[in-house]
């Protein structure tokens, strides 16, 4: 099975750059998408291969927001996590299948001067929590808005202490999420330097100088069935591009 998760940076915008193409080029079975910045009135997506679509927006129009596409319709659909406190930005969509359970994530950023960052270690507490709740196998994807370890990251010297890679942030990725979950990517290659995404400012993508920030985790169980996992930094559009699983799903 081929699952893919991109950070759009606005499915209006990416609409207009070839986004129906790219669906249809890179054909998978599950097809994840963050930071629409769209109601669901504004979101339109003309694709055959994709008969199920499922959206969360934000409350706040033109913010944040989650979208899957997917070919096989799944037993259930969860918005949020039920939690009232984090679910008003439209961050987390769960697909749940027989075997095991789909979910994308857009992780709230800790923002300019870390003004946000107390809210983000509460959300990173609270997301784990919801997904060790999931009484099946995980695959969760997403921007992740953290790079792990300083492989992840260009100029890891000068961004301590910037959003994405303080020591608190990192901390608590490790301690809430990659103590339960396989990081796909860095587990098939632990020295590879790849990333995902590239400031908009200074030619960052030009110069390649960039983060890994998004992920796709699963369970460890699922571990065994991972058969490839890719960055696709030929795939233009976002200042992200899409990251791939590749997976044995009986």
């Amino acid at each position: 099975m081929k699952c893919i998760s991109w950070n759009v940076n606005g499915i209006r915008a990416v609409l207009k750059k070839d986004f129906v193409e790219i669906l249809y080029a890179l054909d998978a079975d599950i097809f994840c998408i963050q930071e629409t910045k769209a109601q669901p009135d504004q979101i339109e997506v003309d694709c055959e291969l994709y008969p199920y679509q499922y959206i969360n927006s934000a409350q706040r129009k033109g913010y944040s927001g989650t979208m899957i596409f997917c070919k096989e319709e799944p037993v259930s659909v969860r918005y949020g996590m039920d939690m009232e406190e984090h679910d008003t930005e439209g961050r987390v969509i769960t697909l749940e299948y027989p075997a095991y359970y789909v979910v994308t994530v857009y992780t709230p950023n800790s923002g300019d001067g870390l003004k946000r960052l107390d809210y983000r270690m509460e959300w990173d507490k609270a997301f784990s929590t919801y997904l060790e709740s999931l009484d099946k196998p995980v695959m969760a994807c997403g921007d992740f808005n953290v790079a792990n370890e300083e492989i992840d990251i260009k100029n890891p010297k000068t961004n301590h202490k910037n959003a994405g890679f303080t020591d608190e942030e990192r901390d608590s990725f490790k301690k809430y999420l990659l103590s339960h979950f396989v990081d796909t990517y860095r587990t098939l290659y632990p020295e590879k330097v790849e990333y995902s995404w590239w400031s908009y400012r200074f030619k960052a993508r030009e110069k390649n100088a960039g983060w890994r920030i998004d992920y796709w985790l699963v369970s460890p169980e699922l571990k065994h069935k991972i058969v490839d996992a890719k960055i696709l930094t030929d795939v233009y559009g976002s200042d992200h591009c899409p990251v791939e699983l590749d997976v044995e799903i009986i």
